[in-house]
């Protein structure tokens, strides 16, 4: 059985009910915010743009990606 709910962990809207259009529409996934415990998502309406849903995924790789390595201490000269 935990192999059946492993293959159900991420999901991908690819269409969602519009409040402005009044019915299903094609979505569009945008990045809102990188954080450290993941990201989130916004769903928008392909056809008028209107936020119809949000998705966190719980993955820190991204995060991670953004955080520059530190820069090589150069030794101090001499005045």
């Amino acid at each position: 059985m935990a192999r059946a709910r492993d293959s159900f962990e991420e999901f991908e809207a690819t269409s969602l009910f519009c409040p402005r259009c009044r019915r299903a529409t094609e979505t569009r996934k945008k990045l809102l915010l990188v954080l450290p415990s993941g990201s989130k998502y916004d769903y928008v309406c392909a056809e008028c743009g209107t936020a119809v849903g949000g998705k966190m995924d719980n993955d820190p790789r991204e995060f991670h990606r953004t955080i520059p390595p530190p820069a090589p201490r150069l030794p101090r000269r001499p005045r």
